[in-house]
């Protein structure tokens, strides 16, 4: 499937609509199995077909040829197997040039190469979950891209409290509830660690987000005056129940704060950035907000 991929299969660089008309009509790719059909063998020809250099070549009944380049798919990126390749393919191909073919297939065992995950340690259970998410020829270009991304460290908090600023703190600390709350309702399902409220769940969301690109697929009103707001109060609420912190209300929600120990932090800032962009959901994530929060408790 990779190797696929970065062969630009089915159209093998070619526009769709000159793809869709022309087919197969030369070999524009040598795999390690290949079963090229009666017309191509014919337009190749028979002879020269039959006379690949190649682990297996056989003729099929209806006049198809298989052909398999080397005993085992196990190593199809090696370097012996890409000469292999490429070999097979300049004999099927007179008019390519081996050293040319060679490189472009070196260059996709390297594209392919294994590449080990070092993650940002707040971020590693979240950043983890992505390469997945792209296809198999891009993960591990994807994986070398996350183990050099370092997000900013979390500037959503105050040495200090500002003091509340609202008549009445407990029915502002209910709202803050209600909000969190219609969060838990309203994607429950999709994220069903959300009614279990533990950073683990933040983590969750922070890949349901970005899966969905939530920022970009929703209307702003939408995550402005209600996503972003039930986040914040969710988060908020998180470092209440695990890391025993105090809600401080104030009529601008963004200026709440939950003290935990010597600092307060802002969730709902913390929120509204979040949701500016899909890299935002990375740049300022839940989890890493969690994470700076928990360390700084003494």
């Amino acid at each position: 499937m990779a190797d696929r991929e970065l062969a630009g299969f089915p159209h093998f660089g070619r526009e769709t609509e000159v793809s869709r008309r022309d087919g197969f009509d030369k070999v524009y790719e040598v795999c390690w199995l290949n079963v090229f059909g009666p017309k191509l063998v014919e337009r190749v020809g028979r002879e020269r077909m039959l006379s690949t250099p190649a682990h297996l070549v056989e003729e099929l009944p209806n006049g198809s040829v298989l052909l398999v380049l080397r005993p085992t798919a196990a190593d199809f990126a090696s370097d012996e197997a890409r000469v292999a390749q490429a070999r097979a393919h300049v004999h099927l191909r007179p008019d390519l040039d081996f050293d040319t073919v060679l490189r472009t297939l070196r260059e996709r065992s390297a594209a392919l190469a294994p590449v080990e995950p070092r993650f940002h340690p707040d971020l590693a259970p979240l950043l983890s979950r992505l390469p997945d998410a792209f296809a198999i020829s891009e993960r591990q270009q994807k994986i070398a891209e996350l183990n050099a991304f370092r997000p900013p460290e979390p500037e959503e908090w105050l040495p200090v409290a500002l003091p509340s600023d609202v008549e009445n703190p407990e029915r502002a600390r209910s709202d803050y509830s209600d909000l969190s709350e219609s969060l838990v309702a309203a994607l429950h399902t999709q994220v069903p660690s959300l009614v279990e409220e533990t950073p683990e769940s933040l983590t969750d969301l922070d890949f349901y987000f970005w899966r969905e690109n939530f920022p970009e697929r929703y209307t702003r009103g939408l995550i402005d005056e209600h996503t972003a707001l039930a986040l914040g109060a969710y988060l908020g609420g998180m470092l209440v129940r695990r890391l025993g912190g105090t809600w401080v209300p104030r009529q601008k929600l963004e200026e709440s704060q939950v003290r935990v120990d010597k600092r307060v932090w802002l969730p709902f800032l913390r929120a509204r950035r979040y949701m500016q962009s899909r890299q935002s959901l990375l740049d300022y994530s839940l989890t890493q907000f969690f994470r700076e929060a928990e360390r700084h408790r003494a």
